[in-house]
């Protein structure tokens, strides 16, 4: 059995979990506050995930660098993987705020979408 220490995010109180894993399973969790804490500490352990959050080039010399996120959480292991595929692209306005950039990112189902509008140059 191993014990590993996952921090909750799922509301404002960010509590310090202890979490038992044994027999590939989550057999007890330790320090939540509400029941979320439990799910979330049984996902965090076996199969993490996180919003993508980046720049992508553009062809703007007055903005060369368009802010972009993932969609949905990608796997925390296909992160850097992601972040070499979105370095490839390079877009040009107009783009509107949610515009999906790269659409279903290394087969995971997740877009990349603005996170703002870009005007077209003048």
């Amino acid at each position: 059995m191993s014990v590993k220490e996952v921090i909750c995010i799922l509301c404002p109180f960010g509590c310090k979990l202890e979490v038992n894993v044994g027999g590939g399973e989550v057999t007890e969790v330790k320090g939540n506050r509400c029941k979320e804490g439990i799910e979330y500490a049984r996902h965090e352990v076996f199969s993490p995930e996180r919003v993508l959050t980046t720049t992508m080039r553009t062809l703007n010399p007055k903005a060369p660098l368009l802010p972009v996120r993932s969609d949905k959480p990608l796997p925390k292991g296909k992160l850097e993987e992601s972040m070499g595929v979105i370095a490839k692209h390079t877009v040009s306005a107009p783009i509107q705020l949610g515009d999906v950039i790269v659409s279903n990112i290394l087969n995971t189902g997740v877009n990349i979408v603005a996170s703002r509008s870009m005007a077209k140059k003048s």
